[in-house]
């Protein structure tokens, strides 16, 4: 919606956007917008992202929470072109869920590598990763325990969770990290909150 021109109807998704200002190519009228900051919870699997975006949500509401994986159902990408439309289509429904004057937080395991080069970013303030660790042998007990998962998926979670513990920086995306080994899921939470309000 954002980015349909209200004066010629003009519904091209290549706009002008200058700070919070887009401007349509084709008539020059121009309107202004709210430009947040877009976040993301991450980590690999098993490290809790789900758990601790339930738990996010009942301590406040200044923020809209999704999870990615509602967009994978609806088509899980089969190749590189399709997980770049994945990321297009977070940063389109964000910029529109933006003008409730809400920044919204996803939760999102893959794809940090693509959130620099999206064409959606320019709809944002900035883009702010926080990724969720923890000790490898709690992944592995939050993986097998109940979940019955194969050890080739165990050992790749480990492996990711390894990295983002190791360092600060995927393709050109930084992020922070917090490790939740230790502490409730609302523990986490709390944590993540100030996070975010920082």
């Amino acid at each position: 919606m954002l980015e349909i021109c209200s004066k010629c109807g003009n519904h091209e998704w290549d706009k002008e956007v200058d700070g919070n200002t887009i401007k349509c190519p084709k008539c020059g009228y121009k309107w202004k917008f709210e430009k947040l900051p877009i976040y993301f919870l991450t980590g690999c699997s098993g490290v809790g992202k789900t758990t601790t975006a339930i738990e996010l949500q009942k301590l406040t509401d200044e923020y809209v929470i999704l999870d990615v994986d509602w967009l994978r159902n609806v088509a899980w990408p089969q190749n590189d072109e399709e997980e770049n439309n994945l990321i297009e289509q977070i940063f389109y429904l964000t910029k529109d869920i933006s003008q409730s004057k809400k920044a919204v937080v996803w939760t999102m395991a893959g794809g940090l590598d693509r959130l620099s080069r999206a064409y959606g970013k320019r709809f944002f303030s900035e883009i702010k990763v926080l990724a969720l660790t923890a000790e490898s042998e709690t992944i592995r007990k939050r993986m097998t325990e109940g979940r019955g998962i194969d050890d080739g998926w165990i050992q790749s979670s480990v492996d990711y969770n390894n990295y983002f513990r190791t360092h600060d920086i995927l393709d050109d995306t930084k992020y922070d990290t917090l490790d939740c080994t230790n502490g409730t899921p609302a523990e986490i939470a709390r944590k993540v909150l100030e996070w975010l309000r920082k």
